[in-house]
């Protein structure tokens, strides 16, 4: 298993296939988003892997489709299967330049470490993980640390 600091080169597509990417800069580290606006956007939460944007190349790119979502983020779906492909913080400032891929995009999707899991307090009582040495963090302590992006 990677460790929590390395880095590889990571591939990975939508449903169909008629998106792909690549990315040599993915970090080993998971996260965990249980927010209304990822939960309504993968059905239940968002596990993705925070990827320096300007490391991604997008092959099939006349098939992302792109919604505003917030006033500080955007996310993006394949237009032909309708796979979630990220999520990213558009605003100018200290948050932005990283783009959150959904693990389960990867053509390989072993080897990372769940290292945080924000927005616990709006977590649906359906499931939850095991283990331990993952950062929660609840709505409230979020808005605090983003409070310069808003809130949701």
């Amino acid at each position: 298993m990677a460790t929590a600091t390395s880095t590889s080169t990571k591939t990975g597509a939508c449903l169909c296939g008629a998106v792909r990417f690549e990315s040599s800069e993915v970090p080993a580290e998971a996260g965990i988003c249980h927010c209304d606006q990822c939960r309504r956007w993968t059905g239940i939460a968002l596990m993705g892997v925070t990827v320096p944007t300007e490391s991604i190349t997008w092959d099939g790119g006349e098939h992302i489709a792109r919604i505003q979502s917030s006033e500080w983020a955007e996310r993006a779906w394949c237009s032909k299967c309708g796979t979630n492909l990220y999520y990213r913080v558009t605003a100018d400032n200290e948050w932005a330049g990283g783009t959150e891929i959904p693990v389960g995009l990867f053509d390989d999707p072993n080897g990372f470490v769940l290292k945080n899991e924000i927005f616990i307090d709006q977590k649906p009582d359906t499931f939850g993980f095991t283990g331990s040495g993952r950062k929660e963090m609840t709505r409230a302590q979020c808005i605090a640390l983003f409070s310069d992006l808003g809130t949701t």
